[in-house]
Parts: C-alpha cells; sequence; structure tokens
C-alpha cells in the first residue's frame, strides 16, 4: 500500500516530528510504499512578514492546498495520513483528498481540533471552555497563548475549519492516542463511528535487564506547563535524592537557582539517551496539562521504568491503577502529593521492580511497533475501500 504522510514540522524537533518519523520507519519495515508531504514552521515566523503569512496561511494557505494537489497526482497513494496541518498546509488541503477520492485517516495528536492551543489549559490548569462553548472566543477572551495576535490567529483557524466542516466532511478516521482524547473528540461532535484509538508506539528491547537504577528522571521538555517547577519543588523537600532532568530549556526562571541535588542533562540521544534510560530508579512526568501521549513514559519502560504522573487526561490510562499499574498517579499540580509518590517509590525497590515489570509487559503488549502496526494494519485494510465520507 502506498501512504502519503502529511506533516508541518515545529519550529523545533518535537514529540509529534519523532512519531511522525517512528510510524514512517513501521510502514516502511512492513512492506508500505511511505511518500511525504512535509513543510516546516522553522525560522518561517522570526519576521513580521512571516509572523502575517503564517496568520493568514492558518485559515487558508494557498500553497499548502496546491501542494497537497499536486502530491496526490504525483504520488497516487492509496491512503493519507494526516499529523499537523498548520499553519502552511492548512484543513483546506483537506477538500483535495476528497475530491480525488483518497481516503484520510488522522491521527490527532492533542486537543488541537477543539482547543485553538492544542493544550486544554489555562493559569496553569486544565481548561475545556471552548469544548464546553462549542466556540473560540475564550482563546480571544483569556489571551490563551499570551499574545493576543497569536490568540486571535489561533482562534481564528480553528473557527474557519469548524465552520466549513473542513475536518469533519474530509477526514475518513480519526485515530486518537488516546481513550480521553476520544471521548472528547466525541464530546465535540465528532461522529464516533470515525473515532478509533491507536496509541503512540516504541521500540522494544529484547536484551534489555532490569536494573535499580541511581536518580529521580524527566525527559522532555522543561517549561512551565510540563509542571517543572512541581518536580523542584519536590527535590528541594527531598536532597538526599538525586533527580536528573533532560530536554530543552523553554522557561529558563524554572531552572535558575537549583537545588544542589537537581541535575540538568540538557537534549539527550542516541546512547547518551539509552544510558540516562537504564540508570534512573523512575521517571516522573507532573504536567499541569493533560498532554497527549508522552513518548517518554513507554519508552521508559523499554528499560523496565515505572512513572509517576498526575491523574489526569491519558496519564491516568497509560499508568492505570490496581495490579497492572505502571506507577503511581497523583493529584494534578499537588507538589505534596507528588512529593509523598516520589518517596513512597524511592524507599520501596520492591515496589519500583514490580512496577517496572508491569511497565514492560505493557509496552510488550500494547504499545511495541508490533502490536501498534496491528491496529494500523487493520485499519488501513478497512479505510482503504470506496470512499464513503456523505
Amino acid at each position: 500500500m502506498k501512504i502519503l504522510i502529511v506533516h508541518n514540522d515545529y519550529g523545533t524537533y518535537s514529540g509529534e516530528e519523532a512519531v511522525v518519523d517512528k510510524m514512517t520507519a513501521m510502514f516502511t519495515a512492513h512492506g508500505h510504499e511511505v511518500v511525504q508531504l512535509r513543510m516546516t514552521s522553522e525560522g518561517a515566523r522570526d519576521t513580521f512578514v512571516g509572523k502575517m503569512r503564517g496568520f493568514f496561511a492558518g485559515v487558508y494557505s494557498p500553497s499548502g492546498v496546491k501542494a497537497m494537489r499536486e502530491a496526490l497526482r504525483r504520488e497516487k497513494p492509496d491512503v493519507v495520513n494526516v499529523h499537523n496541518l498548520y499553519p502552511f498546509i492548512s484543513p483546506a488541503a483537506l477538500r483535495e483528498c476528497r475530491k480525488m477520492g483518497v481516503p484520510v485517516v488522522m491521527t490527532v495528536h492533542n486537543f488541537r481540533l477543539i482547543c485553538p492551543t492544542g493544550l486544554f489549559m489555562r493559569n496553569d490548569t486544565p481548561c475545556e471552555l471552548c469544548l464546553e462553548r462549542g466556540d473560540e472566543w475564550n482563546c480571544v477572551r483569556y489571551n490563551c497563548e499570551h499574545s493576543l495576535f497569536k490568540s486571535v490567529g489561533y482562534a481564528l483557524r480553528n473557527a474557519v475549519a469548524r465552520i466549513t466542516r473542513a475536518y469533519k466532511d474530509n477526514v475518513d478516521v480519526f485515530a486518537c492516542i488516546t481513550d480521553f482524547q476520544r471521548r472528547k473528540l466525541e464530546a465535540a461532535g465528532f461522529d464516533s463511528g470515525r473515532l478509533t484509538v491507536i496509541p503512540n508506539a516504541a521500540d522494544f528491547s529484547i536484551d534489555i535487564e532490569q536494573t535499580e537504577g541511581e536518580y529521580v528522571a524527566f525527559c522532555g521538555r522543561l517549561s512551565r506547563e510540563k509542571g517543572i517547577d512541581l518536580i523542584v519543588s519536590a527535590a528541594r523537600r527531598h536532597p538526599d535524592i538525586e533527580f536528573r532532568l533532560a530536554g530543552a530549556v523553554r522557561d529558563k526562571e524554572l531552572v535558575e537557582d537549583l537545588p544542589s541535588n537537581v541535575h540538568l542533562e540538557g537534549y539527550l540521544s542516541g546512547e547518551s539517551l539509552e544510558r540516562f534510560y537504564r540508570d534512573a530508579k523512575f521517571f516522573v512526568m507532573a504536567s499541569r496539562c493533560y498532554e497527549g501521549f508522552p513518548m517518554a513514559i513507554i519508552e521508559a519502560a523499554n528499560y523496565y521504568k515505572p512513572t509517576i504522573a498526575p491523574d489526569h487526561g491519558g496519564f491516568t490510562e497509560i499508568v492505570g491503577s490496581g495490579e497492572e499499574a505502571s506507577g503511581l498517579l497523583f493529584t494534578p499540580s499537588d507538589a505534596d502529593s507528588l512529593s509523598q509518590c516520589i518517596e513512597r517509590l524511592w524507599n520501596s525497590p520492591d515496589e519500583v521492580l514490580r512496577f517496572g515489570r508491569n511497565a514492560r509487559a505493557k509496552l510488550e503488549r500494547q504499545y511495541s511497533s508490533e502490536a501498534v502496526y496491528r491496529q494500523w494494519e487493520n485499519l488501513l485494510k478497512e479505510i482503504n475501500k470506496p470512499y464513503n465520507i456523505k
């Protein structure tokens, strides 16, 4: 099968780009021919002219529509797999797929279909006002992007996509990465019959042995919505525990005047990242927002490492509870609750090992590339039928 993957890269390499690259490799490894339509936002909005171009392109991008049309004619794909369309491809390009009778499956990475910022977050707490109202006004009212220009632009492009039904009329299947996400789209009026759940996938290595580990780890963007301040607060309460944070720093004020037991590892990849996972005792995710599907959780699971995460959004189902739990859940945005969970795991090596084995088993069962590919294989077979959107 020939698959056209469509994605507008972000300004810097992100988790979405990593997922797109993994999916490309996964499809190719199973004999599919993969071609891509990729645009990028890197450096494109550094000037006033660039910002204005991005503002209007998110609503309707003539170059994005043209690029989609040409890719469809040139490549003649069996299926189009769409990821991010903003700003330089735009949802308007989806109509080209419908015109040519090519089925579309959209991988839904975040909440941008129903929240202009994609985060479902305002003032450091989850916010679902746009979902509840059924429009985008609150993004402007509360200036959710902390820039009126961006807030208006994000709200406008979402409003146009909603009013014109660019997604609802031109996407055959929305592949959500968690059931929590699926339920939110259903609440927003998306056809439940066209919503499915296919999680992100991580590599599964058979030659890795379980180790005890030496420190509490975090891997991801160092920013406020990721709850870095909560992790640092917990570290201050436990000066005898070493914390290591890996990732690019976005909010510099969060990593100023760090306690001596907190160490910044910077952006890691390759062998250094593997070593970081292997030598950790367990991982902590403290996101204030719901998040989509943080790859660090399942990448850590490959090394038998459990995760402490907030009890909201997709975290609740990824980490789980009861006998099959792969870690602990704490009260969201509550530094005391997070601190208590860290103390509990640090002082319970048997529990760390049990959660770690559960995490590894769940990875193999649900999140390994082979397990996830089987779900995609079934979906691709089903979707590659005569175009059926009314």
